[in-house]
């Protein structure tokens, strides 16, 4: 497992292939002062719906795999997200206050009247 901090600086669309295979890219400027870097990631099948909500601008961690592969001679690495947090670290070292994780589904269950 690895984990990058930064700024959201590009969130792509959605791409559905003939498979029926899907992903979502996007990409985050980390914070070096004298050479930041634009890393890309994607969020494959289900994960996509981990962007769902995030903007340009937005800081996030994100935790994701490396993914290598060889097709016709060629070798690629991808990274693969499979969460992402949004905001920056609280004081303390807490976790920081949005969590898309999991869209957000226990925030949902835990939605009491009072």
């Amino acid at each position: 497992m690895y984990e990058l901090s930064g700024k959201v600086k590009l969130v792509m669309d959605e791409q559905t292939f003939g498979s029926g295979f899907n992903k979502r890219e996007f990409v985050v400027t980390t914070a070096e002062e004298k050479y930041p870097q634009d890393i890309k990631f994607e969020t494959v099948k289900d994960k996509t719906s981990l962007l769902d909500g995030l903007k340009e601008g937005d800081d996030v961690t994100v935790s994701f795999d490396v993914r290598g592969r060889e097709w016709k001679g060629n070798y690629y690495v991808n990274l693969n997200a499979w969460k992402i947090v949004s905001g920056a670290p609280a004081a303390g070292g807490e976790e920081p206050p949005l969590d898309y994780y999991d869209n957000n589904a226990e925030a949902e269950e835990e939605d009491v009247p009072f």
